[in-house]
């Protein structure tokens, strides 16, 4: 049996969590195909364990975008990202980093993919502190939206407690009216006479705009004294990162500046920044330098 056809399955603790059947669906594809050998790591300590005693065996991680970003990190820090190729089975809950760089999704598909695709090299981000970015990085990272959700979500909750039909309010009195019918009237006729407030969805403030300096290959592309909105990085093709400054305006929307570059570096004012599924800093300055071609992942035909 070739080494190709043997496999060390790692199999994120999240992902066993959250969806076991996924993981059963693709234990049981690999299985019926090549040799595979499971592993069950409990927390990051393991995962990386079990990636260095991986032997001859092919790779396959199964879990989420964070999985994968993790088994990047692990083989970048080992020097071992040029002798190994990776295999990912999506399952989870995240999983917009997998799907941007081509691996299908479900996993019955996501598990052909590994057995029946092809290794292609792809560039990778590493910053001055050895960290990794595999798909995209955003300064600021997104705020959350938890508020937007949580007013939403209270308002049913509130409809439904006042339905018809529960409890003493089906009963009705002498006159032939139901006591709960005259409190909605009357609830209703109070709101009504009130003034409309504004929605608390569109109360809810987006970030501020920040003041970077951002330099692309030594070149300036943005200083301190122009706010932005958001800076983008994205590892692109033939060993250069696609660089997107939003710039913020009054008015008229400003153009976002592109360019490629080799090596980014922002600095200014404490700042986080998003890279991949996991949010870094505060930070006052970061250099991102591109790998060409740093790591293999196997992608369908």
């Amino acid at each position: 049996m070739s080494a190709r056809d043997q496999l060390l399955v790692v199999i994120d603790p999240v992902a066993r969590r959250t969806d076991g059947e996924s993981v059963r669906i693709a234990k049981d594809v690999l299985g019926a195909a090549a040799a595979v050998r499971v592993c069950l790591p409990d927390g990051p300590e393991d995962f990386a364990k079990a990636l260095a005693r991986r032997g001859a065996r092919r790779l396959v991680v199964v879990g989420d975008d964070r999985a994968l970003v993790r088994a990047v990190a692990v083989l970048h820090r080992e020097r071992e990202l040029a002798s190994c190729s990776l295999s990912v089975v999506p399952v989870g809950a995240t999983q917009v980093l997998t799907r941007a760089l081509g691996v299908p999704s479900g996993a019955v598909a996501a598990a052909r993919a590994v057995l029946e695709g092809v290794e292609r090299r792809l560039d990778l981000l590493v910053d001055d502190r050895d960290g990794v970015v595999l798909g995209e990085l955003r300064i600021p990272p997104i705020s959350g939206v938890g508020a937007v959700a949580g007013a939403g979500g209270s308002s049913g909750a509130g409809a439904s407690d006042g339905a018809p039909g529960g409890g003493s309010g089906g009963v009705a009195d002498a006159d032939g009216h139901h006591p709960w019918l005259r409190s909605c009237q009357s609830f209703v006729r109070t709101l009504a006479s009130r003034p409309s407030r504004p929605s608390r969805v569109a109360s809810v403030p987006g970030p501020a705009p920040a003041r970077l300096r951002v330099e692309a290959d030594g070149v300036l592309v943005v200083d301190l004294d122009q706010p932005v909105e958001g800076v983008f990085l994205t590892p692109g093709d033939g060993g250069y990162a696609e660089v997107e400054v939003r710039r913020a305006s009054v008015g008229a929307e400003a153009a976002a500046l592109r360019v490629r570059a080799r090596t980014i570096t922002v600095s200014g004012a404490d700042f986080r920044y998003r890279a991949d599924a996991v949010v870094a800093g505060p930070v006052r300055t970061r250099t991102w330098t591109v790998r060409p071609r740093a790591w293999g992942l196997t992608l369908p035909k």
